[in-house]
């Protein structure tokens, strides 16, 4: 088993945040127009024995962050049942999630995407805000990130 890392060196947070091309993992959105710097986040928390090591890290803004907390599963409000929050590591992002036409709100296709939508938030009015600002200035690009 690798071994942990130290908890958040500089050095850390620059290969997890190139890593995620300087985007949160989960909503998308771009750390250059966030208004607080973006964190590390452990996928499978450390609370729960989570190691900090690459595999289990993702670039995460502070509300996705936040809400995602502790948190590893969630129901999905489609079927009522608990399903695992998505994977950055494990899962492509864009067999998850969709945007809508205009691209400013995110859709989970999957199970997984629908209760990680829905558990983290995804679609804050803050973040809706922000994407439409972004597509109009057209630097937001629509795609299965």
């Amino acid at each position: 088993m690798p071994t942990d890392l130290p908890r958040q060196s500089p050095a850390l947070r620059r290969v997890v945040a190139a890593r995620a091309q300087g985007k949160c993992e989960y909503c998308q959105t771009p750390e250059q127009f966030a208004t607080q710097s973006y964190s590390l986040d452990h996928i499978l928390p450390r609370a729960a024995g989570g190691a900090t090591i690459l595999e289990n890290l993702a670039w995460a803004c502070l509300g996705c962050n936040a809400y995602k907390h502790i948190q590893t599963h969630a129901v999905d409000p489609v079927t009522y049942e608990r399903i695992a929050l998505y994977h950055p590591r494990r899962q492509t992002w864009g067999e998850h999630f969709t945007w809508n036409a205009e691209g400013t709100h995110l859709i989970g296709k999957t199970a997984c995407g629908r209760a990680t939508v829905d558990a983290l938030r995804l679609n804050r009015s803050g973040l809706i805000n922000l994407r439409r600002v972004l597509v109009a200035a057209k630097l937001f690009l629509l795609g299965d990130s």
